[in-house]
């Protein structure tokens, strides 16, 4: 089974690169949409607001200002964390959420620049 997440966006231009620059890769492009390989199963549509717009009959929520979902990405290690958390804040990306680090959790949040919740997570197997 795959997972297809759909992400309405300001700027389609601007969100690809701050994608791209943060090491997804981008592809199958049509107009008003992007689509970011997370793996072979997973892919997040970046649409621009009309084209988001045209699928779904409710408003629009404005990520700036309410919390939609939170989206995580699994990481193999704490420092793969901080490497992409500290790459999107260099990039444009806001502090989202708390920092966990507790166990065997280790999370850091973003808001990327349409204002949606992304948070790396690794949890560290005990030796």
């Amino acid at each position: 089974m795959q997972l297809f997440l759909n992400l309405p966006v300001t700027d389609l231009d601007r969100s690809q690169k701050f994608f791209t620059e943060l090491g997804f890769t981008m592809y199958g492009m049509a107009e008003g949409m992007a689509s970011m390989l997370v793996n072979e199963q997973t892919q997040v549509m970046l649409l621009t607001e009309p084209t988001f717009s045209a699928y779904v009959t409710k408003e629009i929520a404005d990520a700036t200002t309410s919390t939609e979902a939170i989206l995580v990405l699994g990481m193999e290690n704490p420092a793969q964390v901080d490497e992409l958390v500290d790459k999107a804040l260099a990039l444009g990306a806001t502090p989202a959420g708390v920092p966990q680090e507790a166990g065997v959790r280790y999370q850091r949040g973003f808001a990327d620049l349409d204002g949606h919740h992304w948070e790396a997570l690794c949890l560290v197997q005990p030796a």
